[in-house]
């Protein structure tokens, strides 16, 4: 009799801790899930704001940064016209990060124009359809390094390039100015046939010590451009704030 109560006891024992610890489990896992949501998924307001913007462009004006324009004391200027709709930092899924800013136009495909933001030596890979690069030898805010800032996108979505014809494939170290026209938004995504939205992707990225530039797909690569346009373009500490030159924005 007293094994069976012993048993019994140890039995009710073990399921009430087995239960805790599913309990504890499952409120560990909601949590983990939370924190993966808040921290990696893209905040809903930047995918809603863009596609009211892309829908009509026209009643939100006062979204867009003007191209060859910039914020007081910026070194930068604007490299194109439109709302920038995602910005350096943000999730589009777990694990991944957005290495710098999309511009959206609210135009055509091959209509609005892409310019240089900063002097500097161009390059258009030899493979690269819609993307060139421009070489800066002394960072304006950081005389002592190399930075390179990055175009992509300036295609049709089967691939036709919409970059100016004086930067062909394989074009190197050409000097531009800031201003001098580039070419014009896209929606080539890399894949013919499965076309992104219209929109300029800009990014500045790292030198690789080398005289060369890091692989611009990985954020750690590339640098937060908001004191580039004296405009708050990181995701961490923009969680809501339409970028836009304080003085539009007032």
């Amino acid at each position: 009799m007293v094994n069976d109560r012993y048993r019994k006891f140890e039995t009710e024992s073990t399921m009430k801790f087995f239960k805790t610890i599913l309990i504890a489990a499952g409120i560990g896992l909601t949590v983990l899930a939370g924190y993966f949501f808040l921290r990696y998924a893209l905040r809903p307001f930047r995918f809603t704001r863009v596609i009211e913007w892309i829908r009509n462009p026209e009643e939100h004006q006062n979204w867009a940064v003007t191209a060859l324009e910039s914020c007081e004391g910026a070194p930068f200027i604007f490299p194109t016209d439109g709302f920038i709709g995602f910005i350096w930092g943000d999730s589009f899924r777990p694990g991944h990060k957005h290495q710098g800013l999309d511009i959206f136009s609210g135009s055509d495909s091959g209509v609005t124009p892409v310019y240089a933001a900063f002097d500097g030596y161009l390059t258009r890979m030899p493979e690269w359809k819609s993307s060139l690069i421009i070489r800066i030898p002394s960072d304006p805010l950081n005389p002592e390094r190399q930075i390179w800032t990055y175009y992509t996108h300036m295609a049709d979505e089967a691939g036709n390039s919409y970059i100016d014809e004086q930067f062909p494939p394989g074009k190197s170290e050409v000097f531009v100015s800031a201003g001098t026209l580039l070419g014009y938004q896209g929606n080539y995504s890399g894949t013919p046939g499965n076309p992104t939205g219209i929109h300029l992707h800009f990014s500045i990225v790292k030198d690789n010590s080398q005289g060369g530039f890091l692989n611009e797909l990985a954020i750690k690569n590339t640098i937060d451009p908001s004191p580039y346009f004296n405009l708050d373009l990181n995701a961490h500490s923009n969680r809501n704030m339409i970028p836009v030159c304080e003085a539009k924005g007032s």
